[in-house]
């Protein structure tokens, strides 16, 4: 019997901006979709540069997982992208906040342009503690 596919809904994090679904959960792990600087209250990207992107973007994601009965110390990859790899290091002290110990595998991609021409989207896949 194949496990169930199950949609993740958050009430703190920004719903999705098109057809696809903020996070799916398959058996004990979650997958996330991309999670950008949009504050839920305002529905608006924060202002304030990478570092506050990066903050809400990693903070969306939290949420995500925490719907999905994980966490951030349960992320086992994650995939981020930059619109300018320029912004790599002050996006690494931010993303250094949020995964200090045992920090998952990562891929850091430069995208040209990201949704709502945002500076930073974070994905990441994890698993459901039992």
């Amino acid at each position: 019997m194949s496990p169930k596919k199950e949609v993740v809904v958050s009430e703190k994090a920004p719903a999705a901006i098109g057809p696809y679904s903020v996070g799916m959960k398959l058996g004990n792990m979650v997958y996330t979709a991309g999670q950008i600087p949009v504050d839920r209250a305002t529905g608006k990207v924060v202002e304030g540069g990478i570092a506050a992107e990066a903050r809400q973007s990693l903070t969306n994601l939290k949420y995500v997982l925490e719907a999905a009965g994980s966490g951030l110390e349960h992320v086992v990859k994650t995939t981020c992208f930059l619109a300018d790899m320029g912004e790599f290091a002050e996006f690494n002290a931010v993303y250094a906040e949020f995964f200090t110990d045992n920090p998952p595998a990562r891929s850091t991609v430069a995208a040209k342009t990201l949704p709502l021409n945002v500076r930073v989207e974070v994905e990441a896949i994890a698993y459901i503690p039992e």
